[in-house]
């Protein structure tokens, strides 16, 4: 396909679209902008985009296709100017953001004029940020959520994949109030949940400091999600605020319900309600990406002594496997290993796990 993209946000997602569109469309013309001048020079340098703009105006009135990668609230401030240019009759334009309501309504000036809006929600990601972190294969295999509002062509839905088949991911149709509720569940609650644990955690270690040290195994993995940025989950807080509340309720009562079990030490609810747990976990798909980035960690029982964590990595250095972050746990309660190597992939991380094999006697652990 041929014809003028702008891309407005040049960072992990942003820089990661922008590729995927050059490598199913190389004949386009990748324009992008970003507020931070240090992305838009590393997107020129790394040949993420061709060329840049200094406003929206300047990119937006002759792209063919126009890519919002910013957060939901910049997105509604963005959308909103858009709908006072003179843009291409024929141009399409989508998100990334995490919500879709809030974002689809703010487009309805837009849609009003004609202009073909559809929300969409690549589920992938990374620890890593900015333009640096960007990546081709981001999105592959993951799911790719679309929410056209009512009165959008499926033709129209059928371009935008075409524009972004590059990302080879999993593209579904949904409404936007579908989306912010399969979201708000698999997603969004469990970081609420996540940081709830951490902060009764904290609320503990002030009486006892051996918290933080034993929190150092399983507890930091199982909250891992946690440390995400604090100003992103404030938004995706208040644009799904009914959905989350509507959650947050069902917590409650589940909550109530272990609790009054536990109170009238009924063993055998009790051993239901872990076991329907588990078979529910169980069942869940163990190699497709979902919401949530899965994290690729392989926990190696390694011997104490000088210089194991340079012989290790230097194993996997000679078959080119590349890590994106490595520690050394202390506890070891319900998972064994002490040193753990997290990868990009899966499969970097089952091929860590046979290049170890090979080389130690060492157990090593896809947990």
């Amino acid at each position: 396909m041929k014809g003028k993209v702008f891309v407005i946000g040049l960072g992990l997602i942003g820089g990661s679209l922008a590729m995927a569109v050059r490598h199913a469309h190389p004949e386009a013309v990748i324009v992008g902008a970003d507020l931070s001048e240090k992305n838009v020079q590393l997107s020129t340098l790394l040949g993420i985009i061709d060329e840049s703009v200094s406003s929206l105006e300047a990119g937006a009135r002759e792209a063919d296709l126009i890519l919002l990668a910013v957060p939901v609230n910049e997105t509604v401030k963005i959308l909103a100017q858009l709908a006072d240019m003179d843009l291409k009759n024929d141009v399409l334009i989508s998100d990334a953001g995490s919500t879709k309501d809030t974002v689809v309504k703010a487009a309805k000036p837009l849609i009003d004029k004609g202009v073909a809006f559809i929300g969409g929600h690549p589920m992938a990601g990374s620890h890593k940020s900015g333009a640096a972190a960007a990546k081709l294969h981001l999105f592959e295999h993951a799911f790719y959520l679309l929410t056209p509002g009512d009165s959008i062509e499926e033709e129209k839905v059928e371009q935008l994949k075409r524009w972004l088949q590059g990302t080879r991911a999993n593209f579904l149709v949904v409404s936007p109030a579908t989306h912010d509720k399969l979201t708000g569940v698999i997603s969004h609650f469990p970081h609420i949940v996540a940081s709830g644990l951490v902060k009764q955690a904290e609320h503990y270690s002030k009486e006892n400091k051996l918290i933080s040290r034993l929190a150092a195994g399983g507890f930091r993995d199982i909250t891992r999600i946690a440390s995400s940025s604090p100003e992103m989950w404030r938004d995706i807080l208040l644009h799904n605020r009914d959905v989350l509340l509507e959650l947050m309720n069902d917590w409650l009562n589940e909550m109530e319900h272990i609790k009054g079990l536990v109170a009238s030490e009924d063993s055998e609810e009790i051993l239901r309600f872990f076991t329907d747990a588990k078979i529910f976990r169980d069942d869940l798909p163990t190699h497709a990406k979902g919401a949530i980035p899965a994290f690729y960690d392989l926990y190696i029982d390694i011997p104490d002594y000088a210089g194991i964590i340079s012989e290790i990595t230097g194993y996997l250095a000679q078959e080119g496997i590349s890590i994106t972050n490595i520690r050394i746990i202390e506890t070891r309660e319900e998972i064994y290993g002490v040193l753990v190597i997290s990868f990009q992939t899966d499969v970097d991380r089952i091929k860590a796990a046979e290049c170890i094999s090979r080389h130690t006697d060492y157990e090593t652990i896809l947990a």
